[in-house]
């Protein structure tokens, strides 16, 4: 059933100030690590500075801990992953991507344990198609790839700087950018998981980052507390258009073997959908068409991207590609509906484009 979510609820001010009173970072995380029932939520501003003070240095090194841990437990709420993200922002300027660009913001940041990497071949479907997509993420979590990496055995490039992302996504459509380049403290904080030992909450706000400031975000996740969360920090952050998927293994993908949760932000109305295969006429494919490869066979799985882009498989493997290249599509506004989005894609990959998208790509990373 398809209804509307809070769509007449008053957004919190998006204020770029501090409060009268810088809050000391010990009352901040005094405030979130009082335990399940004392602890309280941080305001709009209390956000900036505690941002404030862990990207320049003012926290301990036990206060960051101590303050990474207490939010994973009492979890973020709407206004502070909104907050700490507006306020993450601030520390680096957006790309200069040209504003005539209809750019997708699709960042990946899950890493991949048991299916492909269908959001790759899929965003090079979906360029050749008429989409424009700014592809960012991390490599770092053990055992998970990443995007990276199958990236680079493409023959794409994976290490350029911001300046140079923008120019690729100017020239061609498409680039993917390393947060570590792009923005050094939240990919710093996001390497802290190597000692914590879990993810905290610089991982949904590396999502959150939107580097090119684009208009349309397709934000994949698949921890649930933070599903609705996340669709209304992208209201009050101002996002016009977004999909928040409760994607393939966090990543922002529709599944090829079941429907997928879809919340789809529009002009400040959240509307929950579910999206099926049956919606772009396939049948529930087996989840052994979506399988991966170990972390050491980048290059068999480059080879699959490869040959599903140059139209030499067929059935599952690629319907799953063509699945996600349409929602690509859709929210780059390249279609009305889903269905006439993937009669797009299928154009796009059974006519040669996105063969020629890709040997382009890789032209362009050979001559940088």
């Amino acid at each position: 059933m398809i209804r509307e979510l809070d769509a007449g609820r008053t957004l919190p001010k998006r204020s770029v100030g501090f409060t009268s009173r810088n809050m000391p970072f010990h009352e901040i995380l005094a405030k979130v690590a009082k335990g399940p029932k004392a602890s309280k939520d941080l305001t709009w501003d209390e956000c900036k500075q505690a941002m404030k003070a862990l990207v320049e240095g003012e926290a301990s090194p036990a206060q960051v801990g101590a303050f990474l841990i207490a939010m994973r437990f009492k979890m973020e709420s709407v206004t502070e992953l909104a907050g700490l993200t507006a306020a993450a922002r601030q520390y680096v300027p957006p790309l200069a991507v040209s504003r005539g660009l209809a750019v997708v913001d699709v960042p990946t940041y899950a890493g991949k344990q048991d299916t492909f990497h269908a959001i790759v071949a899929a965003s090079i479907v979906a360029t050749a198609a008429g989409a424009t997509v700014l592809m960012h993420g991390y490599d770092g979590i053990p055992a998970r790839p990443g995007a990276a990496g199958v990236l680079k055995a493409l023959g794409i490039r994976v290490d350029a700087g911001p300046k140079q992302v923008a120019e690729e996504v100017n020239r061609s459509g498409f680039a993917y950018l390393d947060i570590g380049l792009y923005h050094p403290p939240v990919y710093r904080f996001l390497e802290m998981r190597q000692t914590l030992g879990v993810r905290n909450v610089f991982h949904p706000i590396a999502r959150l980052l939107n580097p090119a400031r684009a208009k349309v975000q397709v934000v994949g996740l698949s921890h649930p507390p933070h599903f609705e969360k996340t669709a209304e920090a992208l209201r009050i952050l101002g996002c016009p258009h977004a999909l928040v998927v409760r994607g393939v293994e966090g990543d922002p993908e529709l599944s090829a073997s079941m429907a997928t949760r879809v919340l789809e932000l529009r002009d400040e109305r959240i509307t929950p959908i579910g999206v099926a295969p049956k919606d772009f006429g396939l049948a529930l494919a087996p989840s052994r068409e979506m399988a991966g490869f170990p972390p050491d066979q980048r290059e068999k799985e480059a080879d699959l991207l490869r040959r599903i882009l140059e139209s030499r498989v067929q059935g599952g493997q690629k319907d799953w590609v063509l699945m996600n290249a349409a929602m690509l599509l859709y929210a780059a506004g390249k279609g009305t509906s889903l269905a006439a989005c993937f009669a797009a894609a299928r154009a796009a990959i059974e006519g040669g484009a996105a063969a020629r998208k890709l040997e382009d790509l890789v032209k362009q990373s050979v001559a940088a």
